[in-house]
Order: structure tokens, then sequence, then C-alpha cells
């Protein structure tokens, strides 16, 4: 019998997370649904909740998370995310060196880098590489896979999308820490993450 979901299905479906791009890489196949005639792809709703699963016990063991997004719409979900689990959060443009040069300013000596996406993120995922440190990122069906150590599909160009993810991922790490021990307990919703438009 297959594990139950972490939220029910239309709460998932409601935040557009299954819609891929019209493109679709070799990479991320694996992930496709199926193709809707208008040529949209819907990525496999079990596969991204199996990985918001993998991701966040692994996250749960590692102290310095970073995570890094130049996408405005997912400026309130990285934030919130980082508030709830206690991860470092560089929003917008990524500084030359964070990850690389110890006598930058802004380094930081992460354990994990998260990112939203591998393209509009790709100089945080090229330190992360350099330092050898393991990428974790949100890829849409469009998106090339090379240098992620794991992958979370999912619609990453949706606000809404993007804050089901940090929201699940958030939650799930503190009840593997066992800083909670029911969904109840996690004092955020789901509108924290989403925030406003601005």
């Amino acid at each position: 019998m297959p594990v139950k979901l972490l939220i029910p299905r239309k709460d998932y479906l409601a935040t557009g997370i299954c819609f891929g791009a019209k493109s679709k890489t070799k990479d991320m196949k694996e992930f496709v649904y199926k193709t809707r005639p208008d040529g949209l792809t819907i990525i496999n709703l079990r596969k991204i909740d199996d990985r918001i699963r993998i991701s966040a016990k692994f996250l749960a063991r590692k102290k310095n998370i970073l995570v890094a997004s130049r996408k405005k719409i997912a400026k309130s979900a990285v934030e919130k995310f980082g508030e709830a689990v206690n991860a470092k959060v560089f929003v917008g443009r990524f500084l030359p060196g964070t990850l690389t040069n110890p006598n930058c300013q802004y380094f930081y000596e992460a354990d994990v880098l998260v990112i939203t996406d591998p393209l509009t993120d790709r100089r945080a995922l090229q330190e992360a590489v350099k330092s050898r440190i393991p990428v974790i990122a949100i890829c849409n069906t469009s998106n090339e896979t090379k240098n992620v150590d794991l992958v979370i599909p999912g619609n990453n160009r949706g606000r809404k999308s993007i804050a089901i993810i940090f929201y699940l991922l958030a939650r799930e790490i503190l009840r593997e820490r066992g800083e909670i021990k029911t969904n109840d307990e996690f004092k955020f919703k789901l509108e924290d993450f989403i925030g406003r438009e601005e």
C-alpha cells in the first residue's frame, strides 16, 4: 500500500505544484507523469512527495543549511523556511565568494545548499560544487540537473508551489529532529510561506 501523502492531494494540486514546463530535459524525464495535449508537462505528485520526504531526512541531519534564491516569488518561502529550521538565507543576487572565499565578509561554511532553480541560482550552484557542498534543488521539467545531488521535482515558477515545498520541508525537518511530534505543533501556516505579492 502506498504511503499517505504529506498533505491531501487536493491541497497539493491547489498550489499548481504539478505543472511542469512545455519543454522537458532528459534529466527530468523520470519525474514526468504525462504531457497534456497542449504540450504542458505534468509532474508526478507521488515523486514530488517522496523527494520532499527524502530531502527533509537529509537536511534534518545538517547543522549549517544555506538556502539561496534569485527568484522574487520565493522570498517569503525561503525566509520563513530559514526562520523555521534555523537556516541561513540569501535572497537576490548571490555574492561571489560566499561559499568559496573565507576572507569574504559574507562567507558561510555551509553543510548543504538548497536552491529554487539550478538555472537562476547557477552562481550558488557553481560555488557549492567548487566547495564540495551537496546541493538540493527544486527542478522544473525544463531544468538540467548536472551537479545537483538531490532533485525535488516541482513547479519552481509559481509562488504557491515553491511555498508548499518549503513549508513541507520545514515541517518534516522539525519532525525528523524531534522538535515537533505532530503536524499541529508546527507553528507556521502555508500562508506564512506564500507571503504577499510585492
